[in-house]
């Protein structure tokens, strides 16, 4: 018995082991993604996408160049709730007409602690290397005066603005128009579950072995104490 015993902790242990190394493997191959999908050049905007054209999926976290201008300075838009390196505070952001019309991309300029006076923008033509994002869902409401919202619900800016919106917006990586604000973070980008599946797989089935040898070892054992009983009885 002492034998199964040992046996079976040394099934267990290397099911175990082996079902943590696939399963680290897992994690690496969705790093992996997540780091090659951020090697992608920054294309321009008008390359990829119109202003009335909808946020397709292949468009999200994509890196892009986007030429334009400001629109004036009391038009920013603070977003609020915005977490970032621990703390909360809230975005800046601001139309940007794109090209020679009035069709305008809400960009995010910086991140800040706290809700301040918006900083003037640039003026003139500015290039800005920013990262497209999907406008949230949700029911935040505008605050015209406090110019304060919630979340980047499109719909509702679109009834503020007096100008055609993008149907998403960006999160600029320039810190030349931050205005001294901290870089906003972009968020995380999203893999696939299914990226590495082969070795998840493999991590489940390691450890269903091991179930299975948990099995086998109370069977044989209850089976050997069962045949002990009977002997002396």
């Amino acid at each position: 018995m002492l034998g199964l015993h040992l046996f079976a902790v040394a099934v267990l242990v290397a099911c175990i082991v082996a079902g943590l190394w696939q399963l680290g493997v897992y994690d690496s191959h969705q790093k992996h993604q997540r780091d090659e999908s951020r090697k992608v050049a920054a294309a321009p905007l008008a390359d990829l996408w119109g202003p009335d054209q909808p946020f397709g999926g292949r468009l999200n976290h994509r890196p892009v160049t986007v030429e334009g201008r400001f629109a004036p300075a009391d038009e920013q838009i603070w977003v609020t709730g915005k977490r970032q390196d621990g703390r909360v505070g809230a975005w800046l952001m601001a139309p940007v007409f794109v090209g020679s019309g009035h069709d305008a991309l809400l960009v995010v300029r910086g991140w800040s602690p706290a809700v301040t006076s918006p900083p003037p923008v640039p003026d003139g033509p500015v290039t800005i290397t920013a990262v497209l994002e999907a406008g949230d869902v949700g029911g935040a409401s505008f605050d015209p005066t406090t110019r304060e919202i919630g979340s980047v619900r499109i719909p509702a800016l679109t009834n503020e603005l007096p100008y055609d919106l993008y149907s998403g917006y960006a999160i600029s990586t320039t810190r030349s128009v931050s205005a001294g604000l901290d870089l906003a973070t972009p968020p995380p980008i999203g893999v696939s579950w299914t990226v590495g599946l082969r070795n998840l797989a493999y991590a489940l089935q390691w450890w269903v072995f091991g179930g299975f040898a948990i099995f086998m070892w109370w069977r044989i054992g209850t089976d050997s104490v069962a045949v002990s009983r009977a002997k002396v009885a």
